[in-house]
């Protein structure tokens, strides 16, 4: 007889290679095949809804690691919910409006100047929707389940028709205006920019100190005198229509070289050093408010330059005096609106000089700092030019410099209604917590809202003009461009005129020939994006406003989270959302941003190609992802390697319960033996805590948690011994049977567990489990937490016992080491104890040699008692020996007994038992 015929070793057609590249394109075909989000829809109808309002990635370009860490994210959420009670549906999105589609058709030779408006839009059009071909395909690979079919898409005709009552309920309530004011202007881009669309970098600009005559002093200051300006921007100084001095400030008149000067006094010392003074002498010192008013000439123009009083003045730098453009800065503006002030904005759209700048007319604004400045020179009026390197507003799409130019924009005005604003933010939960912190100082402290932009392609502002210029938004206008952009689309707005735009009939006074005009600018992209809660949310009947959550990158607090909570307060008075999570950056393993010059950009669809969807996604669950985290090659490896114990656990899981059947072989909770009991309170602890991290989004607690309890609770311990069990005994023993009823309640929990995270792999898993009815573990609930009997005596016991075999497994590997022992099974333990340990293996009637994976065991006395050779650790004093007797071929114990049953010479008493009663035949 083979002896090993009469083992009852793991049987699975599982495989040990997850082989994921290859096999998760084949578990998403039949995914798509069986409509698995329909039918999980279908399953957790009339439930509770849980509402994820997907932030639409910008449909351009390949996703990148930030994609799929945000996607992922998501889909976990979504997955979970939907698997503990919830009605999960979720619709993802794309943004599709705005400049980078527009510079990516130049780029490939579309030439706008050889169509109509309405002709390139409709290439606009072509381009995101081939973009989001492909980016739907790479998410879907990544493993996110979701209505893939129908998204909501910023450019269809009813999320633009939904956009545009957005606009009319924020005009209606008197927040839209039109008004001439300095905002962000990209030269680059040729359009006005927000707040949200704007990065700092360094940049290197002259630094230039400028004095200006006084030509009337009212009394304060002597003609012969000349105040003192400072800029880093020379090409503002043709627009130089004032200087600006606080009011409660000190300034002094200095003498210097027979010369006399005015700056504040705290800056006086700064001053001189930067313009080479030697012992300023002071004649004056006046409060600035005595200067209001006072008359300066223009270094370079025929004009004057009016000194005001503005709050904006600080000693931080400079000289306390401060060069006013109102037509290229927000205090200056402010203040020369204050003081009647023109706005002089002598700049083109390219940022090249009008003529209204004579002497640099058609010079580019950053080229004419060096014509100004020697310009300056020539005048005499230049005291000192020197560069720095200082933070500068650049264009977040061309990366090129803005500057500030006032122009006629479209704004929505925040301060009418900033304290709902910052209501909303406080009742809304934000993890971190510092998300609220943050949004509420923007919101604080910003602007009002430039939404136009001289752009083409994106949402046309619903504006019309009568002969008189007045603009016109009713509700009447507003109800009709809605619905027409719903039947035809907004490329309507380019191809028909203004008249045929209009409803039937329609009048106004400000025209009473009939004659009308529209406008020509597009919306500001993040109010494309802005207006999903009603575009989405409202619009669609399988959602609902506000979501329960938004989960975006943290860049989002100045750009989506702001822009949606803006519309929706201003429309409706609520936030957008109940509660905002937000995600770092990826960077690589080094923390450096990735780039392409470095060549260290991880690509999401090379790791799946490489490795697979599931370890991209365990990736996520693994990392800190509330601030920037690192992904490399060598991060990769040792998540993937994470990876493979969970398979290898699943997969001896599986070989282990082949011929259990949980209907009939199930063992009741007060049956099992003591160990087998601790292992449900252990598994019941994990489901606990993994339930609650789940419900926290604590993924990286999820990640160790189910690690270790398949390293250490599982693989280390409780299947080590096992196999003693599951392969030696007959296959209906009691202590069989036992282990098999936990084992089965750990496959069929773990798998719901990390289902979320690693979907593709425990669909896999499930299709191998028999006696379940569910096709697939998306269509099952996680498993609940239920209150064991003596959970807490078990559990502090046998942790007890898990301390003292930590000791014992130190003890063997030393044995091992001095060549005392070979595998553990050739080894006695004799154990000298304290009290607490004697009592503690009293109380074990489970074998405790088999628990300890030894052929002998015993306890020979107490601690003191110990031989000198024995191994003194905390729980006890140890001795390991070579265990006496032969070593029985079917279980490998080495016991004295081998031989003893006659007609099984080379069996011990147990394996001759379970061979004679149930393999009789094979002999």
């Amino acid at each position: 007889m083979e002896y090993k015929d009469t083992l009852l070793m793991p049987k699975t057609e599982f495989p040990m290679r997850g082989n994921l590249p290859k096999r998760e394109p084949e578990m998403q075909a039949k995914w798509e095949e069986e409509d698995i989000y329909r039918a999980v829809q279908e399953r957790t109808k009339g439930r509770p809804m849980f509402v994820l309002h997907d932030g639409p990635p910008y449909a351009n370009g390949d996703i990148h690691m930030g994609h799929a860490l945000n996607k992922i994210l998501k889909d976990m959420i979504v997955r979970h919910k939907s698997m503990t009670g919830f009605h999960a549906p979720y619709v993802p999105g794309w943004d599709t409006h705005g400049l980078p589609i527009e510079q990516a058709l130049t780029n490939k030779g579309v030439n706008r100047k050889e169509m109509t408006v309405a002709e390139f839009r409709k290439l606009c059009e072509e381009y995101a929707y081939e973009q989001i071909d492909s980016q739907r395909t790479q998410f879907k690979r990544l493993g996110v389940r979701g209505d893939w079919d129908n998204p909501y898409i910023t450019l269809k005709p009813e999320y633009e028709a939904q956009q545009i009552k957005v606009f009319g309920e924020m005009a209606k309530k008197g927040y839209i205006y039109k008004g001439l004011k300095p905002v962000y202007w990209s030269p680059s881009s040729e359009s006005a920019l927000a707040e949200a669309e704007i990065e700092y970098k360094d940049k290197k600009s002259p630094s230039i100190y400028v004095a200006f005559d006084v030509k009337d002093g009212k009394d304060v200051l002597d003609t012969d005198t000349k105040i003192i300006i400072w800029t880093t921007t020379p090409w503002t100084i043709p627009a130089n229509l004032g200087i600006t001095v606080h009011a409660d400030l000190n300034y002094v008149v200095v003498n210097v070289s027979g010369t006399k000067y005015v700056v504040a006094e705290d800056l006086l010392e700064s001053v001189s050093n930067e313009i080479g003074w030697e012992n300023p002498a002071v004649i004056k010192t006046v409060k600035g408010q005595e200067l209001e008013n006072i008359l300066a000439k223009h270094p370079i123009y025929d004009r004057d330059s009016l000194v005001m009083l503005g709050e904006h003045v600080t000693t931080d730098a400079g000289t306390g005096c401060v060069h006013t453009a109102p037509g290229h800065g927000e205090d200056d503006f402010l203040v020369g609106k204050k003081y009647g002030l023109d706005v002089l904005s002598p700049l083109d759209d390219k940022g090249v000089f009008t003529s209204e700048a004579p002497g640099f007319e058609g010079l580019f604004y950053d080229k004419a700092n060096k014509n100004v400045t020697e310009k300056l020179e020539e005048v005499g009026a230049l005291l000192k030019l020197s560069f720095i390197t200082h933070s500068y507003p650049h264009d977040w799409r061309t990366k090129k410099p803005v500057i500030y130019r006032a122009t006629a924009q479209w704004f929505a005005s925040i301060k009418d209604f900033r304290n709902e604003l910052l209501e909303a933010i406080k009742e809304t939960k934000w993890v971190p917590t510092w998300g609220e912190t943050r949004l509420f100082n923007m919101v604080r402290d910003r602007g009002d809202w430039c939404i136009s932009r001289q752009r083409v392609w994106g949402v046309p502002i619903p504006v019309f003009y009568g002969e008189n210029g007045e603009p016109i938004i009713t509700d009447e206008t507003i109800d009709h461009v809605s619905n027409l952009f719903r039947e035809h689309g907004s490329n309507v707005w380019f191809e028909r005129e203004a008249k045929d735009l209009l409803p039937d009939g329609f009048t106004h006074e400000s025209s009473p020939n009939g004659q009308f005009t529209k406008e020509n600018d597009i919306m500001d992209v993040w109010f494309d994006s802005g207006s999903s809660h009603q575009a989405v949310l409202e619009e669609r009947e399988d959602l609902q406003r506000p979501a329960d959550l938004y989960l975006e990158g943290s860049d989002q607090y100045r750009g989506w989270f702001n822009s949606s909570l803006s519309t929706a307060v201003a429309v409706t008075g609520k936030a957008p959302y109940k509660g905002v999570l937000s995600h770092g950056f990826a960077l690589d393993g080094d923390g450096r941003k990735m780039s392409k010059s470095l060549g260290n950009v991880v690509v999401p669809a090379k790791v799946m190609n490489q490795l697979g969807a599931d370890i991209l996604r365990l990736w996520v669950a693994s990392v800190d992802y509330q601030a920037d985290v690192r992904v490399s090659d060598a991060i990769l490896k040792q998540v993937a390697e994470v990876y493979r114990k969970i398979r290898n656990t699943f997969r001896f899981l599986l070989g282990n319960l082949a011929d259990f059947d949980p209907n009939t072989d199930k063992v009741a909770f007060e049956n099992l033996r003591e160990v087998d009991q601790f292992m449900l309170v252990k598994l019941n602890k994990l489901i606990k805590n993994v339930r609650h991290a789940y419900e926290s989004y604590e993924y990286a607690a999820i990640y160790h948690a189910v690690n270790n309890f398949c390293t250490l609770d599982l693989s280390s311990f409780y299947l080590d011994f096992a196999k003693d069990v599951l392969y030696i005994e007959a296959k209906d023993h009691h202590d069989r049977r036992s282990i098999q009823t936990v084992l089965n309640e750990c496959l069929l929990a773990l798998t719901k567990l990390v289902a979320p995270i690693l979907p593709h792999t425990t669909d896999e898993v499930w299709g191998y489990i028999d006696h379940v009815e569910e096709e697939s573990v998306q269509l099952t609930d996680f498993p609940e937490y239920v209150d064991l009997p003596n959970a807490d005596s078990l559990e502090q016991k046998w942790t007890a016992f898990m301390k003292l075999r930590d000791d014992v497994l130190k003890a063997l590997e030393e044995a091992r080491n001095a060549k005392v022992i070979g595998k553990s099974l050739t080894a006695k333990v004799t154990l000298y104890v304290n009290e607490k340990s004697r009592q503690l293996l009293e109380s074990i009637s489970e074998n405790v040699a088999q628990l300890f994976i030894v052929s002998e065991f015993e306890v020979a006395g107490s601690y003191e008692q110990a031989p000198e050779e024995a191994l003194k650790l905390e729980t006890a004093a140890i001795v390991v020996s070579k265990a006496e007797g032969e070593t029985c071929e079917r279980c490998w114990v080495v016991t004295p007994e081998v031989g003893k049953v006659e007609e099984h010479p080379t069996l011990c008493p147990r394996c001759a038992q379970v061979v004679k009663e149930n393999y009789s035949h094979l002999s």
